[in-house]
């Protein structure tokens, strides 16, 4: 099988071009300019079964950061695997507002970690920061604490549900992109192969924001900031919300497409 033939087997099976170089691309490890002056180079057979694999991988909604296995984020590459959500740009937003909240060694937590996203951008970009993270998940995090290793960044994580495993601790930033995905949206099917409890708590995807916001106060310093992530729809109730539990100064930030995506409200001074 050739570059070209490859490629036709791509088309037939209804998967992007763009996503058929770039899995023959990862897997030649070569990029894409080579794969275009090389459309006659011939595919050994078990290259070209282990495309064929990932082809009707793709064709089947298989996310493209699985079938490589890994994802850029914040000009980091990420290892992902089905136990974590692939990280989206749109969490860029939450990130970058976060390393304009830090401006020294204060102590910073990521709720709901994941592959470490938030947690590891944020200690990349701002290394003072003693930056930690919690994730129900143990499997998720192997992954997250395999990625901070690789990438040399010392970020302690823990095991436990939210607030749980924090118990008496206190920071000066608390971060969280939840599961905030109402149980009954229609898109849901379409992210079956990512992990449901990552991307949804069921009901109308407020409960997991609710037990962030009414946490927060036991393990914020006074004065400082919890930012958290939610639905293009949400940031009213979120808003309420922080409101409600006695957070001032509430601010929202929109996303790359203009979505209003990330929430933040300030704990009082003391």
């Amino acid at each position: 099988m050739t570059v070209a033939e490859a490629l036709a087997m791509a088309r037939e099976l209804g998967v992007d071009r763009l996503d058929a170089q770039l899995l023959l691309a990862a897997l030649l490890q070569q990029d894409r300019a080579w794969l275009i002056s090389h459309d006659d180079f011939a595919l050994s057979t078990g290259l070209a079964e282990r495309l064929r694999v990932q082809l009707q991988q793709r064709a089947k909604g298989v996310p493209f950061a699985y079938l490589v296995g890994e994802q850029e984020f914040h000009g980091l590459k990420l290892q992902v695997t089905p136990d974590t959500l692939v990280p989206r740009p749109d969490t860029e937003t939450l990130v970058d507002w976060a390393l304009e909240l830090l401006c020294g060694e204060e102590r910073v937590v990521d709720l709901g970690t994941g592959s470490g996203a938030i947690a590891l951008a944020i200690k990349h970009r701002h290394p003072a920061a003693r930056v930690e993270a919690v994730d129900l998940s143990a499997a998720a995090l192997k992954v997250a604490a395999a990625n901070a290793q690789r990438l040399g960044l010392d970020v302690q994580f823990h095991l436990g549900d939210w607030w749980q495993p924090l118990a008496g601790q206190r920071f000066e930033l608390i971060v969280s992109n939840p599961p905030y995905i109402a149980g009954a949206d229609p898109h849901l099917p379409a992210l079956r192969h990512e992990p449901l409890g990552a991307l949804t708590p069921g009901g109308d995807g407020l409960s997991a924001l609710q037990s962030i916001i009414d946490g927060a106060p036991n393990h914020l310093q006074p004065g400082r900031w919890l930012l958290l992530e939610h639905g293009y729809d949400q940031a009213e109730p979120v808003a309420a919300a922080l409101r409600a539990r006695g957070f001032t100064d509430l601010a929202l930030r929109h996303d790359l497409g203009g979505r209003p995506r990330v929430s933040a409200g300030r704990w009082p001074d003391a």
